[in-house]
């Protein structure tokens, strides 16, 4: 059930605060082979209170990754031991960018300090019996430009496949991912890479892949509103083949599901809360869709929401005939 068994073309990329079970699963109902990911786990909070944080995922999910984030090899060890029961690998953290993380020397700020991260994969590697994996960027700023060094020295102790975001720290989320940057591990590792950001279309997979030499790619933003762009890729990477994008109406239909599915995870109120981050994603093709995303943040009710979106689809049906 856990274990991958062929080469991973695709992995759903880790975000904090939107890839919970539910996210999780509506890739996996459009993709089977697909490495789906947790959300970052704090591995203090882990080993402090293993439950609330380890329960969240179906065996329907699998393949499934958990990734670990925080800077205490032996802390970061008895986590990934505790997770390994259940993990399909472990994914450390050295790239999460925020403030919040980077200011307890995680994330990001791992870059910055090669040797306790091999510290950290070496401590994990001895108690895991998974591939592992870790994620990171181009490096801490531009002045800062690390990470084929970085993948070589934690290629050196025994980490499986690397992902790499093409930004710096200090860019964010702003300007481009650097594909062609990433390219320059192209003949510096033994192991895979995946090439992280900006990949929304079949046509960005296919630049990407092409600038950045790398065995596969992972997928962030672009499956937010999107879960139907995992079954694109997995045909493309199997024959080449190029789908059709999802039409307005199967997009609303698989957001239903998604609003339906977080009410049952978390409530009606923190179910509709939770989903208010998503609504853009979903409706971004229809006209005055800002305009739309404003109501539906404000509404509270499940069956007001479903209502809206019936009544948004209508409405562009009658526009584009």
């Amino acid at each position: 059930m856990k274990k991958i068994t062929k080469d991973i073309k695709v992995i759903q990329a880790p975000l904090a605060g939107i890839s919970d079970t539910v996210y999780r699963k509506l890739i996996r109902k459009y993709s089977k082979e697909t490495l789906l990911m947790t959300e970052m786990i704090s591995s203090e909070a882990l080993v402090n209170n293993q439950k609330t944080l380890i329960t969240k995922f179906d065996k329907e999910e699998y393949p499934l990754g958990f990734q670990l984030s925080g800077h205490k090899p032996h802390i970061m060890a008895r986590a990934a031991k505790i997770l390994n029961e259940w993990a399909s690998c472990i994914d450390l953290n050295f790239g999460c960018p925020v403030n919040k993380v980077v200011k307890g020397t995680d994330g990001s700020a791992m870059m910055r300090n090669v040797e306790l991260a091999k510290e950290i994969a070496l401590a994990v590697k001895e108690v895991i019996d998974v591939p592992l994996s870790a994620k990171f960027r181009l490096g801490w700023s531009l002045d800062e430009i690390n990470f084929v060094e970085f993948a070589k020295e934690l290629e050196s102790v025994g980490v499986d496949f690397v992902t790499i975001h093409g930004r710096t720290r200090s860019q964010m989320y702003s300007g481009n991912a650097d594909w062609e940057k990433i390219g320059l591990l192209k003949n510096e590792l033994k192991i895979p890479y995946y090439a992280n950001g900006d990949v929304k279309t079949l046509q960005d997979a296919k630049k990407c892949l092409e600038l950045s030499g790398a065995n596969g790619l992972s997928i962030g933003r672009g499956f937010m509103g999107n879960p139907t762009f995992a079954q694109a890729l997995e045909n493309y990477f199997k024959d080449g083949e190029i789908n059709k994008e999802s039409s307005l109406e199967e997009k609303i239909e698989i957001l239903k599901e998604h609003i339906n599915g977080e009410v049952e995870l978390r409530g009606e109120v923190n179910g509709i809360k939770f989903m208010r981050k998503f609504y853009n994603f979903y409706i971004s093709s229809v006209r005055d869709a800002s305009k739309y995303r404003q109501v539906l943040v404000r509404i509270e009710s499940q069956k007001e929401i479903l209502k809206v979106l019936d009544e948004i689809l209508s409405l562009h049906l009658a526009n584009c005939g």
